[in-house]
């Protein structure tokens, strides 16, 4: 019975967009619909967890009963190993909690039985396409949900930007699809088999000129689905427009589609992953991910898009650990990408509180919320306190073992740039925490707008779905051995153990037919999350990595003393003043008592004046990269495929 466990949460999700298009209108019958469309999924995921997750099973299914003949598949196939269940069970977890916060969020939209269809929609095609076996049904997936998401992204129309924004994600949306419909043709025309196992077998000893096109090409598509630099733009755009539940799929279930692709795609279909070039090519896009995206939402005004980058910069985290092609990497980097869904899903949710009570995401306009959104403060203060890496919550856990991953590597292969990747991680990581410092300030703490006084809590079916996902980042940062035993580490063995999966779809013998054999041993050996030599390691780590970004921001000496000057200039005009009890136009001045009467130069709308000050050449060259222009970025679509295929060309 549970082999057909895979179709029916695929076909739920779909079967409940249906019905709602049937019987959407009376509000009961649909919110009674979309309740069972992605409750049922979720529970069928979670009875699959003993046999897959921790009996090692691999579900097939074929459709129509047409199992392979001869060696030969013959029909399109579903498969749920371990790692296809991992991102399966992300997938429902987010749908479920965005469901349930939509009930209350979205009851004043018009046009309530067209959203609740493109939700399910969307989150048909991203459950399709982690469970399929089948190249092209993968790509027929990922059809639907980028057109779905493009629909949601311009739900809301009368927000400023958002038509826009649709339009820039279907541009590039629509190459990516297009990179990966031209990569599973090329595929198809050298081994005439659309079957994923199929292919994982023939393709990886028959390395081709045709072949390491099509792999550039899937790569390049999927990274489109997951955000990565140089496709970030898109993300900020689209959550600052679409409705926050919709920023939860996007974030929490879109990009993992594409972290899901790109792991199949390098472990499994290629097998790429034991040369150094690749590594070195996975590691250094998610630094560059990370770092870029984490100095981008430093410099928002907007809650959303703040988030929005802060998300590609997790995204990063993940992709930097999966390039080390560890075990403990990966499964370092699968319980990071969980966290990420956890933490950035809550945290859209509380932005999604506060524009349902506010009507703004405007970083400079409100303050004070704590007052009037208790509840909601301390939601937001979890998944804060979880993206910044506080122990201990959950994306603690997650970043420790990144480091250490980092760490081991750099040790076993003796390459000092693994040393540098760890040092990256731990200064976004701060850089992480610095900015949402300054959420936390600018929204929830402070004065409140007169406004803002009328302001109320949310209601109790959001506040049901924050708290689910509150409560699951403390849960899964209190107990990381429960979460490495069962979800994390047997994905992990999934992505090393492609015979197994071949095997399992293809018949016995099959992967060893072609003279294939497993990359590497397993071993996830670590220093524990809790171990106190490990936290002096990262203490000695996180001082160089201080030092490192001291050194890089050399203080503006003729700036400053320009500076110091001005404000001397300024003191004696306007005479003595102390605190903040100052003229309007230096209220925000601070004077530091016993000292000379040097002024502070943070605002209190920008916290981080200074560290901005001294990388302003830097954030003034991405100001000017950024231009918001669709045909800029789709030009950086085609830079980056091109750039893609001759590097592939070069180590393939």
């Amino acid at each position: 019975m549970m082999q057909h466990y895979p179709i029916l949460a695929i076909m739920t999700y779909f079967l409940g967009a249906f019905l709602i298009v049937i019987f959407g209108k009376n509000r009961t019958v649909r919110n009674a619909v979309g309740f069972l469309a992605t409750a049922v999924p979720l529970c069928l995921l979670i009875t699959l967890v003993k046999p897959v997750m921790m009996g090692g099973d691999i579900i097939a299914y074929w459709m129509g009963g047409r199992v392979p003949a001869g060696g030969y598949a013959i029909g399109i196939a579903l498969e749920v190993d371990a790692l296809s269940l991992f991102f399966g069970l992300l997938v429902a977890t987010a749908v479920f909690a965005a469901m349930l916060y939509s009930f209350s969020y979205m009851s004043h939209d018009d046009n309530e039985p067209q959203y609740y269809t493109l939700f399910l929609m969307l989150c048909g095609g991203v459950m399709g396409l982690v469970l399929s076996g089948d190249l092209f049904n993968m790509f027929i997936m990922v059809e639907i949900l980028t057109f779905a998401a493009v629909a949601l992204t311009a739900f809301r129309n009368s927000v400023f930007g958002a038509l826009e924004a649709a339009f820039k994600y279907l541009v590039v949306g629509s190459i990516g699809s297009s990179c990966i419909l031209a990569g599973t043709i090329m595929l198809y025309a050298q081994a005439h088999t659309l079957n994923f196992a199929q292919l994982s077998a023939m393709i990886p000893g028959n390395l081709n000129l045709a072949t390491t096109v099509a792999y550039a090409l899937l790569f390049i598509g999927f990274c489109t689905k997951a955000f990565l630099v140089p496709f970030h733009p898109l993300a900020a755009d689209a959550h600052g427009a679409a409705p926050a539940p919709v920023s939860v799929l996007i974030s929490g279930v879109l990009t993992k589609s594409g972290l899901y692709g790109i792991i199949r795609l390098t472990y499994i279909l290629f097998r790429t992953m034991n040369l150094g070039t690749v590594q070195f090519w996975l590691v250094f896009l998610g630094s560059v991910s990370m770092f870029v995206c984490v100095t981008m939402a430093l410099a928002q005004h907007d809650f959303k898009r703040l988030l929005a980058f802060h998300s590609i910069s997790q995204i990063g985290y993940v992709l930097t650990a999966a390039g080390l092609a560890t075990a403990l990497g990966v499964s370092a980097g699968l319980y990071h990408a969980m966290n990420h869904t956890l933490f950035k899903g809550l945290l859209f949710l509380c932005a999604g509180a506060v524009l349902h009570e506010t009507g703004t995401t405007d970083l400079d306009k409100l303050g004070g919320l704590s007052k009037k959104m208790p509840h909601t403060t301390v939601l937001f203060l979890v998944g804060a306190f979880s993206i910044s890496g506080i122990p201990p919550f959950n994306g603690f856990a997650s970043k420790w073992l990144i480091y250490q991953a980092a760490y081991q590597k750099g040790v076993e292969s003796g390459n000092i740039g693994f040393l540098l990747v760890t040092i990256c991680c731990l200064v976004t990581s701060t850089l992480t925490l610095a900015s949402f410092v300054k959420v936390t300030q600018s929204v929830f703490f402070g004065q409140l707008p007169k406004e803002y006084e009328n302001v109320r809590e949310v209601s109790f079916g959001m506040r049901l779905a924050m708290g689910l996902l509150a409560l699951l980042c403390i849960v899964t940062g209190l107990f990381p051995g429960l979460v490495t035993t069962f979800l994390t580490e047997p994905a992990a063995r999934a992505v090393f153990g492609a015979n197994h999966y071949i095997n399992a779809m293809m018949g016995a013998g099959y992967a060893e037919s072609f003279g294939l054999a497993d990359m590497l041993p397993v071993s996830f050996y670590s220093a524990g999350v809790w171990s106190p030599i490990s936290w002096l390691c990262l203490l000695m780590i996180m001082l160089l990595a201080v030092a490192i970004v001291a050194v890089s921001s050399k203080y503006d000496q003729v700036s400053a003393l320009a500076k110091t000057a001005a404000a001397a200039e300024a003191a004696a005009v306007a005479g003595p003043r102390y605190g903040s009890g100052s003229p309007a136009e230096g209220k925000y001045e601070l004077f530091f008592g016993g000292e000379e009467s040097v002024y502070s130069q943070v605002g209190g709308d920008d916290m981080f004046w200074g560290f901005k000050h001294n990388w302003r050449h830097y954030f003034s060259f991405m100001h000017n990269l950024h231009s918001g222009i669709v045909n800029d970025y789709a030009l950086w679509a085609v830079i980056a495929l091109a750039l893609a295929m001759l590097y592939a060309m070069i180590i393939l």
